[in-house]
């Protein structure tokens, strides 16, 4: 993860897709919230696909398969 100071600094040094505070959080929240759980299994690409575009991640940078 980069941090940078705005979205037009993010394009112009970054590569790939800029994500808002919200959707880093919300992604991160969604993906580890039943890790420690007995029975935790990995995500399918369906499943972190349709995580991806419940938070309006870019699809065509998040695309799995």
């Amino acid at each position: 993860m980069r941090l940078f100071r705005s979205e037009e600094h993010a394009r112009r040094g970054g590569s790939g897709d800029v994500l808002t505070l919200e959707q880093t959080v919300g992604l991160a929240r969604a993906w580890y919230a039943r890790k420690l759980a007995p029975d935790w299994r990995r995500h399918t690409a369906d499943e972190a696909e349709a995580l991806f575009a419940s938070l309006r991640l870019d699809p065509t940078f998040w695309r799995l398969r």
